[in-house]
């Protein structure tokens, strides 16, 4: 027999934030859009003691979200059995899998399920002894937030991960991304090295570095720890454009934030956002338009393995709306 209790969570909107209530809770709870509908419609879910109205209804901060969940049950979790990761190439030492949109790699605090490491530890049982922290995230060296796609590579041995585990560290790993942010980026090429840190609402954030030499700017530095995001700028539209993205350091939400700080922030991003950029008229796009299309790393042979993934047709339908719009680089002048 298995006892089920109610646990309440307390969630308050954090100061950045204004807008749907499903959109925010598809965030903080990384479930998918449907899963929190269901669970909003449900009547677990209070703002500020109200059932709301509808799953879109718009939160703004400091108003206080209450989710009233049964833990012990098999329906924890609502789990969207349609999204599964597609398998690129495998090794008896490693495995190069496209990770879906809405898919989290690993379960947070929360507790969720559904998750890549889920399916890692079914498709793949040897895992279940590989990695620092097996138990929540076997084989798993890198992730993807849970509204980003594309490629990951997981190991299947110990050995792999350690492997793995050196050049991610020595920055031997190549990944590339395709990205979409608001705003006619200036530069063709730029490199951003904005230190990244957390700051008071639990999110992160960068800013522009200011020169440590003076007295005032003493006072003003930007703490946090050294992030490195390279793009190249791969079509300009009106309001867009298309970055081709590498990473050099792996901060959490690093090319989010970074492009946020930029003042170009990635299309279809719920929490980094600058809602004077939005327009009623965009198409709508229910994820990030982040995907990971390039990665290359060396096996335990020392072969170097690399590997492409093409957009989600999501994604290559929104820049399909967006063609008429295209403008021609600087160098296409």
């Amino acid at each position: 027999m298995v006892n089920i209790v109610e646990k309440e969570r307390k969630i308050v909107i954090p100061k950045r934030f204004v807008g749907r209530l499903d959109i925010f809770l598809t965030d903080k709870l990384g479930l998918s859009r449907t899963s929190v509908k269901n669970t909003i419609d449900s009547g677990t879910v209070t703002v500020n003691g109200k059932l709301p109205r509808k799953a879109g209804d718009r939160v703004k901060p400091g108003d206080i979200v209450i989710l009233h969940v049964e833990v012990g049950g098999e329906e924890d979790v609502v789990v969207d059995e349609k999204i599964i990761p597609k398998i690129i190439a495998q090794t008896r030492n490693w495995a190069v899998v496209e990770k879906p949109a809405g898919m989290l790699t690993h379960p947070t605090q929360a507790g969720e399920t559904g998750t890549l490491a889920d399916w890692i530890r079914e498709k793949y049982p040897e895992t279940k002894r590989v990695g620092d922290e097996p138990k929540m995230r076997p084989g798993i060296v890198h992730r993807l937030d849970r509204e980003a796609s594309g490629l990951l590579v997981i190991a299947r041995n110990q050995k792999m991960f350690s492997a793995l585990k050196e050049q991610f560290s020595r920055r031997e790993i190549e990944k590339e991304y395709f990205v979409l942010v608001y705003g006619q980026v200036p530069r063709e090429h730029e490199t951003i090295d904005f230190a990244i840190g957390r700051a008071g609402d639990g999110h992160m954030a960068a800013r522009p570095k200011v020169d440590a030499t003076t007295l005032h700017g003493a006072a003003n530095l930007q703490e946090g720890k050294l992030a490195l995001t390279e793009f190249d700028v791969v079509k300009m539209y009106a309001r867009f454009s298309l970055l081709k993205v590498k990473i050099h350091t792996g901060r959490t939400h690093q090319i989010r934030v970074h492009m946020f700080a930029y003042n170009h922030p990635v299309v279809g991003d719920t929490i980094y956002f600058n809602r004077k950029l939005m327009k009623k008229i965009d198409a709508p796009l229910n994820r990030l338009f982040l995907h990971s299309a390039h990665l290359c790393f060396t096996d335990l042979s020392g072969e170097k393995c690399c590997f492409d993934s093409a957009l989600p047709p999501e994604l290559s339908e929104y820049l399909n709306t967006l063609k008429r719009y295209e403008k021609p680089l600087e160098g296409q002048r």
